[in-house]
């Protein structure tokens, strides 16, 4: 016997007990957003906005003070020069953290590439031939030890990074012997190592080859290498915004589990990112050698530190799945204008480094209050 048959109701009486209920429907409407959120969501959609008004706001501020030094063309271009590396260098590092981790060896992997391509070549007479690939594999290797151990003992990339840059440090002085390389003898023996350093005039080059007259450009210079950070940028650029490889990339880094289902594997993932990171080191490191003239197991003893303050500040989320080449180069120009600003001002070293240490607790602040946004 049903329920309605034994108290003797039928179904229409249920739907008549409450005569006097309220009939209206309940409405679930957003409020319209206030401008502070509006600005928070624009944000969190075009991150390298906060970077690029930032640079701005440098460059204006700076010419103000320092006048028409700042934008003397020479100038101008030993900014670039100087960025060059740890812009290379940034590359690298963003695609580490748009996966959520952090690289903290790729200075370390980036010098002892050069020790490797360097002293094979001048010091043991081993064909340039040979050793410049050897010193690219080499930072290939070093990147692909940081995926696997990341992935296969599932350790925080920041603990296996630590690790690593000690070990590849001690590699290097093992190698070198802590012995600096003189630019003289690269130059005999493998000026192709040096190439990178190559000093373009672009006031001359388009004078003699399109007979184009550039005023601005007039004693402003450019390297091979800047060229070549460049187009490694474009590079990186396309291959995560025009690849599938790009989007399991960003997937990755946003939700590793998610991805997961997605049919993505992220353990993949992320060994291949670790490796392509350790190339680019390496080539940073031909780069380094361009820069110095010579190869010397101390140099690039900051560019960890640089090249993550240039990821941050340039807007890529520490915690992955967000962030851009573009906003990289922005950062590490933004760093170099900073410094060179305030060289230019007359103040002491220490007070870069405050200014820069400010600028990446209030990037870091930003990226958090942004974060909120999709949580």
């Amino acid at each position: 016997m049903s329920a309605n048959e034994a108290t003797g109701r039928g179904p229409a009486e249920f739907e008549n007990i409450l005569p006097n209920a309220p009939q209206s429907v309940v409405s679930f409407e957003e409020e319209a957003p206030s401008p502070l959120r509006r600005a928070q969501h624009f944000l969190h959609q075009y991150p390298t906005t906060v970077p690029f008004l930032v640079l701005a706001l440098g460059v204006i501020f700076f010419s103000s003070i320092v006048g028409s030094k700042f934008f003397a063309p020479f100038n101008l271009s030993l900014v670039l020069q100087q960025v060059t590396i740890v812009a290379t260098l940034g590359v690298a590092q963003t695609l580490v953290i748009l996966t959520a981790g952090i690289d903290l060896s790729v200075g370390a992997i980036m010098i002892l590439s050069s020790v490797v391509m360097g002293r094979t070549c001048v010091v043991y007479g081993v064909p340039l031939a040979i050793a410049f690939p050897l010193g690219l594999l080499v930072g290939l290797g070093c990147g692909l030890v940081n995926g696997l151990i990341i992935t296969l003992l599932r350790l925080p990339p920041f603990i296996v990074t630590l690790g690593t840059w000690s070990i590849f440090g001690a590699l290097n002085i093992f190698y070198s012997r802590s012995e600096t390389i003189r630019q003289q003898d690269v130059e005999a023996a493998a000026p192709f190592l040096q190439w990178t350093g190559t000093i373009i005039k672009p006031y001359d080059f388009l004078l003699n080859n399109l007979g184009l007259t550039v005023p601005f450009l007039k004693g402003s210079v450019i390297t091979y290498g800047s060229l070549l950070m460049v187009v490694l940028a474009i590079f990186i650029w396309y291959l995560l915004n025009r690849t599938a490889f790009g989007r399991h990339v960003y997937a990755t880094g946003d939700d590793p589990d998610a991805a997961r289902l997605a049919g993505i594997s992220p353990n993949r993932t992320l060994i291949s990112v670790y490796a392509l990171a350790g190339l680019i080191c390496a080539v940073a490191a031909w780069v380094l050698i361009g820069r110095i003239g010579g190869i010397s197991p101390q140099g690039g003893q900051d560019a960890n530190l640089d090249s993550i303050t240039a990821v941050v500040i340039g807007g890529t989320s520490l915690f992955g799945g967000r962030g851009s080449i573009i906003g990289t180069l922005i950062g590490a120009l933004i760093v170099g204008v900073f410094r060179n600003g305030l060289a230019l001002s007359g103040l002491d070293v220490l007070w870069q480094q405050f200014t820069v240490g400010w600028l990446i607790i209030i990037a870091v602040t930003l990226d958090q209050w942004i974060r909120k946004v999709s949580s």
